[in-house]
């Protein structure tokens, strides 16, 4: 098959999942699930879910790569314009209500497009049933990865992943090159290794303005800070977790904030720590090489013009609700 024969077959299957979606020419948002990938799709060029719950083949995959896992399936729903909707089916085939709070919150959803731009993490508001529903954190177009992290009551926590559309040209970003330090709105953050692939690894953040460092970070989503880490190509979601919390004696509000971090392998991987100074949260981001991994690459495949469909989305960028 001939190269422009394949993306004569991409773009009507995406116009065929706008369709079902939505109907031709209605107002309404344009997010619809992206068809479901394979593994053997090449890193970058598509997404990596499974139709089916998890087997034991699955069970040592990092989070996010399954859009069903252990019973519970994230099925994104239509949406008026603007709007962002999704529902946790549970074992039982129906919509799940019943979620335990974690970091402060019953529902992360953090957004990415699939060269690592646009990070976005908000926590939607749950309709009694069981839509979850915020603001779209969508922004320019191309294919975009969401992760619904979440604990149903009486179960384990789970992270769940599916691909969203958003129409347009799209052309990716080159991913920036690796750093240990990097700048946002005036603040220094660096880190203070690369953390080691096939084990638990120990990572340290400092915050710093205008060369002083930052003693009195505020709270946010129970820590002094929130880590994201993303595997370029198949935007594996690790698993990252605070050392230690505010209040509990020992756990100082900066100007470093220590994670530690499961990397399941030798790659490339982007960083996005949240943190808050002065009532507003700011995301610090990383490119970081880990393990004997080739020099980053662009993500994603070359620009291709999307279905053009006009609507509203969340403007391009970070976003914290």
């Amino acid at each position: 098959m001939n190269t422009a024969t394949k993306l004569s077959g991409f773009a009507l299957g995406l116009a065929a999942v706008f369709g079902a979606a939505y109907g031709v020419g209605q107002a309404a948002d344009p997010v619809a699930p992206a068809a479901e990938t394979r593994h053997e799709e090449a890193a970058g060029h598509g997404g990596t879910d499974h139709d089916a719950s998890a087997t034991d083949t699955d069970a040592h995959l990092p989070g996010g790569l399954l859009v069903s896992d252990r019973g519970h399936t994230l099925t994104p729903v239509a949406a008026p314009a603007g709007e962002f909707a999704f529902r946790i089916i549970g074992p039982a085939g129906r919509p799940v209500t019943d979620f335990d709070e974690a970091h402060d919150k019953r529902m992360h959803l953090i957004v990415v497009r699939r060269d690592l731009s646009g990070f976005r993490h908000v926590h939607p508001e749950m309709d009694p049933d069981g839509t979850w529903r915020v603001t779209s954190p969508l922004g320019e177009p191309g294919s975009w990865r969401a992760f619904a992290d979440f604990t149903p009551t009486g179960g384990e926590p789970l992270t769940l992943g599916t691909d969203v559309a958003v129409p347009g040209p799209f052309t990716p970003r080159t991913l920036p090159a690796p750093a240990a330090t990097t700048t946002v709105d005036g603040y220094t953050v660096t880190v203070d290794a690369a953390p080691e692939p096939g084990r638990s690894s120990r990572l340290t953040l400092t915050v710093s303005r205008d060369g002083v460092p930052v003693t009195d970070l505020e709270p946010y989503l129970g820590a002094y800070g929130h880590l994201v880490a993303l595997r370029q190509g198949d935007l594996a979601y690790l698993h990252v977790h605070p050392d230690g919390e505010p209040g509990d004696g020992r756990t100082r509000p900066g100007p470093q904030v220590t994670f530690h971090a499961e990397v399941p392998s030798s790659g490339t991987y982007r960083l996005f720590l949240d943190f808050q100074h002065g009532g507003t949260v700011r995301t610090a981001e990383f490119t970081l090489t880990v393990g004997d991994a080739p020099a980053a690459a662009p993500a994603g495949p070359a620009a291709v013009p999307a279905p053009t469909v006009t609507a509203g989305h969340g403007e391009p960028g970070h976003g914290h609700d």
